[in-house]
């Protein structure tokens, strides 16, 4: 199973943008789904996760700028990012857990995991 996630590119510090993580192949709506990142020389970092009952949860680090989404019809995970700093530059991922596991950096915790797109926030 390929999640493939889309919607990165150059935004200017302060803009938003909006991605997008289809997966198809699996029992969608019975997975939680998780955005994690990896800036340039760092290590994975977890930012969000939306729980198959629909329950959310974000990092410190992007706490009242971005939130997921999911739309179980379309096999669809979705992370609005609004007010972009700098720092939030980095590879974005989604994956996807059977067992709900939550905030883990851990790649043994995700059964599924997309092939990432590039966010740049810069002037």
């Amino acid at each position: 199973v390929q999640l493939q996630a889309c919607g990165g590119g150059l935004v200017q510090p302060g803009g938003s943008l909006r991605l997008s993580c289809a997966a198809p192949g699996f029992r969608f709506s019975s997975f939680a789904m998780s955005w994690l990142r990896q800036a340039p020389g760092k290590g994975v970092e977890w930012i969000s996760d939306i729980m198959n009952d629909d329950k959310t949860a974000y990092a410190d680090s992007v706490k009242g700028r971005f939130t997921i989404s999911r739309d179980n019809a379309k096999n669809t995970v979705y992370l609005q990012m609004n007010s972009l700093k700098p720092e939030d530059t980095a590879v974005y991922f989604c994956a996807a857990d059977r067992y709900g596991v939550g905030a883990s950096e851990s790649v043994y915790d995700y059964d599924y995991w997309g092939q990432g797109t590039l966010v740049t926030v810069s002037s």
